[in-house]
């Protein structure tokens, strides 16, 4: 099973993950390269050993720091590739924090629900943004802001929907999981299946 190892979201950034020394899951909202690079060499991880970003969704707290990453390929789903790649402020949800410039318009992968990205799935679960995803190994979700430890589920009103975010969760409880790795707050090491189950009631 890959190493997942969590790097603390900063100010604005989105929390990102290291997997396998070589992926790296969401970037960050751009504005602290030095401590995201920082974190990357505590790990014994160069920048440009990274070969593969995956974001979870588009919003620029997750893919900011996209373009740090020059050899790496840029991943995400297709519905969420469209304002990366339409430099969409709004959809990005730049112009919402003041960042209205985006400079990460690259994408190389398209993802969709069941394509693999090393021992995980890639789980499709619109609600905060329309493209939002999920990653599954069977054990572990690295669940981006689609839900957070203590029962949270992301902001529906920046580009989500109510009963996309409903259905996403629903799906989610259909599965056995331990950890919960969001994109924001504290990781659940051990009774995510429960975390789940509290944002489902929270919906």
């Amino acid at each position: 099973m890959s190493e997942i190892v969590l790097i603390l979201g900063y100010n604005y950034d989105s929390n990102c993950y290291l997997i396998d020394n070589k992926i790296l899951v969401d970037t960050g909202a751009g504005e602290n390269k030095d401590y995201l690079f920082a974190k990357l060499c505590e790990n014994g991880v160069e920048p440009e050993d990274i070969e593969l970003v995956v974001n979870t969704h588009c919003h620029f707290d997750h893919i900011g720091g996209n373009h740090f990453f020059e050899n790496a390929k840029i991943a995400v789903h297709k519905l969420d590739a469209i304002p990366i790649k339409n430099e969409d402020t709004l959809g990005t949800s730049g112009s919402a924090f003041g960042f209205d410039k985006i400079n990460n318009t690259r994408v190389d992968m398209e993802l969709e629900e069941g394509d693999k990205i090393a021992d995980f799935e890639v789980i499709h679960t619109p609600g905060h943004t329309s493209g939002g995803i999920c990653l599954w190994d069977g054990e572990n979700l690295i669940s981006g802001d689609t839900i957070f430890a203590g029962g949270g589920v992301g902001r529906m009103d920046l580009g989500g929907n109510y009963d996309d975010m409903k259905k996403s969760v629903e799906k989610l409880m259909k599965l056995d999981v331990k950890g919960i790795f969001p994109g924001h707050g504290p990781v659940v090491e051990n009774n995510g299946k429960d975390h789940i189950k509290m944002s489902y009631s929270y919906l």
